[in-house]
């Protein structure tokens, strides 16, 4: 039976109803602070917790809750005598309810400016301790730290002054999931501070439900999208829907993987995603031509594609964009004329996202989940180190070649391997992403550009095992090649570029991406 309830919340919603039906329940309420005054203005009978304790809030009211007289009335076993003894000795009365919501760290944290000092203060040590205790002996106490769970365990305690061994257990299980969570992120949030880029021995992280998925990459799975804390720059989950039915599992996928291209760019750029993989990319002077580009880079893949560009769409580039069919068109703003445009698809989905090329922080970390565990490292931030640039053949490329390499192996770098991508004036002519060969990704790159192959280069995320992949480039006419070399037959490739009058250039920068 709950006779006595330990209420101290930092958010206070719905309290003070609570506070009201269990006291009409004839439920005894201890509190603290600001809450034992909010209660108390609201007309409710309140016993301090300094009155259980005998001993006052002290420093600044670090210390309140931290007695036996609190925790002894939380641990003991009811059904263990001699616990029971030892408490009525002890003068102790059970407590059969905490409700608890902690200091506001992660909001804090969020502010935004805010000092070490004030982070630290926002660190609660009594809430945390107090749920734990609670949870540990979920049997006797029932502990709420979830304001969305005050209706329910009413509706339990109005039946029947007590509330089922069920909930009771559910609700220990949301308390030590929350704590777990409030302690990750103190830790993260000092592991950042630290400001030094390394790889702890444990790592703990946390996310958020951000939605519900209908299905994950195939309509068998069930999926749900997490969202990580604090990360609200630049990637998908700052992201604004403005039109359109809901994301995907693949479209959120898809968006992370144009985005993280696109930030590459400085100049108008559009990027057209499928599957992961890039299938047109483009940069020019102006948005419209970056668009149009990108369009006739592969008018056939980009159908039901992703579309990510890093200015405004207006209404003219809003109705070339019209002509096809899209899944999602992503951009930092859209002009009233191109919403009205692009809303008459109806399940286009639009998404505005503030600053989109704004680079992940420092210390972001690139993770992939495996059985039984986690692969972490630091994000490939890094294209080619222009200094180390090595023209390995007797025919050196010319600065506009340069430029396209530049470009190709951007592109590249972001395509699955093995990939190849062929380029001309900043325009991706043919992409071949993911084959278990290179001359296989060479073939579907070529095929894809046709005649365009003609004068553009080849970028290579890898090196070239053996010179096939030069003689396919020379049938097509490319005329420069830039790849990270570092195979024992690059030789073999040096000399078949010479053979056919190729320039090439080594970058000693490997691009795999798995």
């Amino acid at each position: 039976m709950i006779k006595r309830a330990l209420i101290s919340v930092s958010d206070k919603t719905g309290i003070v109803d609570l506070a009201k039906e269990l006291a009409g329940c004839g439920v005894e309420i201890i509190s603290t602070g600001g809450t034992s005054a909010a209660l108390k203005d609201a007309g409710i009978d309140v016993i301090n917790v300094s009155d259980i304790t005998g001993f006052p809030e002290c420093l600044d009211g670090r210390v309140k809750t931290l007695h036996p007289n609190i925790h002894a009335g939380l641990l003991a076993i009811r059904d263990n005598e001699q616990h029971m003894e030892q408490i009525k000795e002890l003068g102790v009365e059970p407590i059969d309810m905490v409700v608890i919501n902690l200091y506001p760290f992660k909001q804090t944290i969020l502010k935004g400016n805010v000092d070490l000092e004030e982070a630290i203060e926002n660190i609660d040590i009594g809430g945390p301790t107090m749920l734990r205790a609670a949870a540990k002996n979920y049997q006797d106490v029932a502990v709420i730290v979830d304001p969305s769970d005050y209706g329910a365990v009413l509706e339990e305690i109005k039946a029947s002054r007590e509330i089922s061994v069920k909930t009771k257990f559910k609700l220990a299980y949301k308390v030590f999931e929350h704590t777990s969570h409030y302690d990750t992120l103190i830790a993260g949030y000092l592991r950042d501070k630290l400001g030094e880029e390394f790889f702890p021995e444990t790592l703990s992280l946390t996310f958020e439900k951000a939605q519900e998925m209908r299905y994950g990459e195939n309509p068998h799975q069930k999926a749900v999208f997490y969202k990580e804390v604090g990360a609200n720059v630049g990637c998908i989950t700052a992201a604004k829907q403005l039109h359109g039915k809901e994301l995907s599992y693949n479209n959120i996928n898809d968006i992370n993987g144009a985005l993280e291209l696109l930030k590459e760019f400085e100049q108008p750029t559009a990027v057209a995603v499928k599957h992961a993989n890039p299938c047109g990319v483009a940069s020019s002077d102006n948005i419209y031509d970056a668009y149009v580009k990108t369009y006739e880079s592969d008018p056939v893949s980009i159908f039901g594609g992703i579309l990510a560009l890093n200015r405004e769409v207006d209404a003219a580039v809003a109705e070339e964009i019209h002509k096809i069919f899209l899944e999602i068109v992503i951009a930092p703003s859209f002009t009233e004329e191109a919403i009205g445009i692009l809303t008459q698809k109806k399940n286009l989905r639009l998404m505005q996202l503030d600053n989109i090329s704004a680079k992940l922080p420092a210390g972001t970390y690139d993770m992939k989940k495996v059985a039984g565990g986690l692969l972490v490292q630091n994000y490939n931030n890094e294209l080619i180190n222009l200094d180390e640039l090595k023209v390995v053949t007797e025919v050196r490329p010319a600065a506009q070649q340069i430029e396209d390499m530049i470009f190709a192996m951007t592109v590249v770098k972001h395509t699955k391997s093995n990939g190849i991508a062929l380029a001309k004036n900043k325009q991706s002519l043919g992409i071949g992403p993911g084959q278990t060969n290179r001359i296989m990704a060479a073939k579907i790159a070529i095929e894809y550009a046709g005649d365009r192959a003609n004068g553009a280069v080849m970028a290579s995320d890898a090196y070239f095992p053996f010179s096939d992949c030069v003689e396919a480039a020379a049938a097509a006419g490319i005329k420069a090649i830039i790849q990270p070399g570092g195979s024992v037959r690059d030789q073999e490739s040096i000399d078949a570029c010479n053979k056919h009058g190729i320039a090439m250039v080594f970058t000693g920068m490997r691009h795999f991406k798995h």
